[in-house]
């Protein structure tokens, strides 16, 4: 099933305490659909010392958001889109916005 996010894409976070929140996409897990949006939905993690850390303490990090919870980025409108995918003359697929707008190549044409 294609997905309608990739690593690097801004997002706008369309659901919870987040919402209305735009950030650019650090990972995507695809095997529990899940994406990692950069400066949102963080969370305290308790750290051992350790060679890498020698201090120890609290160290903030993101915690995974469900796709269906983000919405990419239009760049014409700089709001949240859905999306729709396109195969040109020569075979390359690109993803669109609903109103038109191209947001980004999925597949390139050999």
């Amino acid at each position: 099933m294609a997905r309608h996010i990739k690593k690097g894409d801004m997002v706008e976070i369309i659901t919870g305490d987040h919402k209305g929140a735009t950030g650019k996409v650090l990972r995507v897990i695809l095997s529990k659909n899940r994406v990692i949006v950069q400066g949102h939905n963080i969370a305290k993690k308790h750290v051992r010392p350790s060679q890498k850390n020698p201090q120890g303490g609290r160290m903030s990090v993101e915690q995974p958001i469900h796709m269906s919870n983000v919405l990419p980025v239009n760049p014409k409108s700089s709001k949240g889109s859905r999306v729709t995918y396109k195969v040109d003359s020569k075979g390359g697929k690109k993803r669109v916005a609903v109103d038109g707008s191209e947001i980004g190549v999925v597949k390139r044409a050999k």
